[in-house]
């Protein structure tokens, strides 16, 4: 950690995995419901755990953005943050915000728009943090040295932030509520979240390999110009079937098929920059989460969102499980792991500690990993069953529910893999004080093969 007021990423961090915690076993109640409709249905009705589990899915990876931020800004930017006081603030407003969405939904209380069910209060509350978030970083931007990966960053965030203003546009007309709800919901995830990826990706890569800067910007460059490419007119894809002119069915099929461009390329960027890095750095977790991260996004995001993103295909397959594992898979790889890697590069370093408890780390990783594609391929098999018997045959869709039991099932233990591999993340960057396994002993003056 090069400046002090660095450590106001921790706060966010923190604040971040307890929300983590809270989303997954929101999940993993949500995953029984699936197979016993009736768990807890007076006291937490499905459609409210739905929210909180969405929402703090949402809230978290946006703590994490912002921590990441306050993280790498400085160091990128040479300076101090501007206010220190302002980052803790926003946090107070953001946290504050989450409890009073999650005690106005447990009451009733809520808009009934898809991950934007927050009160107005709440609503203001954000674009309020996202004011001060966008004052306090811009003038730390502004003040110091620019790079390419701070440029992107702040574009991203500051769309990400302009873009919150459409949460706020709710027309009677359901087809402009449905297109405006889209600005938001799919301009975030495939659009501006994606150039946040790639900053913060980059800057894993810079201190994690050793390549030379100059590499790295042009790497970014070509996968921030894709991602806008792809983005911006792939909304088209959720456009089908709302009421819009025909001609946004084309439009969203060509684009939603670049889509995948920009994953691949985040893939490609990390495995290269790892094969030529020179630099053998010790935090061997971050480098296996950046890894996976970007290769776990361009599976999820990419090839499972072109499975079902042409127009033919998505007349039959919208709204089944088929996008529940296209959501479930793409958000953990493209943000999840994105966010879990930069917590296991900059807490080490927070906590004035040299990279520890690294083995646990990993192991929750693949736990993590492992659960969520076993996940994905429980349900992209019980979404082809599902759009078979109720968009071909026609049978009703509670009776369909009925066949797909087995599945929810298989589902709930992958849940239960992920809920372990979340809780012994959260555990080994808080709790555990050394190495699982300590380092071999050293031997000196080894033969060199070949001499």
């Amino acid at each position: 950690m090069k400046y002090q007021s660095q450590k106001v990423a921790y706060a966010y961090f923190l604040a971040a995995m307890g929300l983590f915690g809270i989303q997954v076993l929101g999940g993993l109640l949500l995953g029984w419901i699936y197979v016993s409709p009736n768990t807890l249905s007076e006291v937490l009705p499905f459609n409210i755990v739905r929210m909180i589990h969405t929402n703090a899915l949402i809230v978290w990876l946006l703590l994490g953005f912002f921590g990441a931020a306050y993280y790498l800004v400085p160091e990128e930017s040479e300076r101090e943050i501007f206010s220190v006081k302002l980052a803790y603030i926003q946090l107070a407003i953001l946290v504050v915000g989450t409890l009073g969405a999650v005690g106005s939904y447990l009451v009733g209380i809520h808009g009934g728009r898809e991950f934007l069910e927050q009160p107005l209060w709440v609503k203001f509350g954000i674009l309020v943090a996202a004011v001060i978030f966008l004052f306090n970083v811009s003038l730390t931007f502004l003040a110091g040295r620019k790079t390419a990966i701070t440029n992107i960053l702040m574009t991203g965030l500051w769309l990400l932030c302009l873009l919150w203003v459409f949460a706020f546009i709710n027309p009677d007309n359901l087809s402009l509520d449905k297109m405006y709800w889209w600005f938001v919901v799919h301009l975030w995830v495939e659009a501006t979240w994606e150039l946040v990826m790639a900053a913060i990706l980059g800057f894993l890569m810079l201190k994690l390999t050793g390549v030379d800067r100059e590499v790295i910007e042009k790497w970014l460059y070509i996968i921030v110009a894709t991602a806008l490419f792809s983005g911006i007119l792939g909304t088209g894809h959720h456009f089908y079937w709302i009421g819009t002119p025909g001609y946004w069915q084309w439009i969203g099929s060509v684009f939603s098929t670049f889509e995948v461009v920009p994953f691949f390329a985040m893939m490609s960027f990390a495995f290269v920059m790892v094969w030529k890095g020179r630099k053998n750095h010790p935090n061997k977790a971050a480098l296996l989460w950046s890894l996976g991260s970007s290769t776990v996004a361009f599976f999820g995001a990419g090839v499972w969102g072109f499975l079902h993103t042409l127009h033919g295909v998505n007349f039959y397959t919208h709204g089944t499980q088929i996008t529940a594992a296209h959501g479930h898979l793409a958000f953990y790889g493209a943000y999840v792991a994105l966010n879990l890697a930069m917590f296991s590069y900059a807490m080490p370093l927070l906590r004035g500690r040299a990279p520890y408890n690294q083995v646990l780390n990993m192991a929750s990783f693949w736990l993590m990993t492992g659960g969520m594609a076993f996940m994905t391929f429980t349900l992209t098999f019980a979404g082809t069953i599902q759009t078979h018997m109720q968009r071909i045959v026609g049978d009703y869709y509670m009776d369909v529910q009925d066949q797909l039991g087995l599945f929810y099932l298989m589902r709930f233990g992958s849940g239960i893999a992920v809920v372990l591999g979340a809780l012994l993340f959260i555990y080994s960057m808080l709790v555990v004080r050394r190495e699982v396994v300590k380092p071999g002993p050293v031997v000196k003056d080894a033969a060199v093969p070949g001499e």
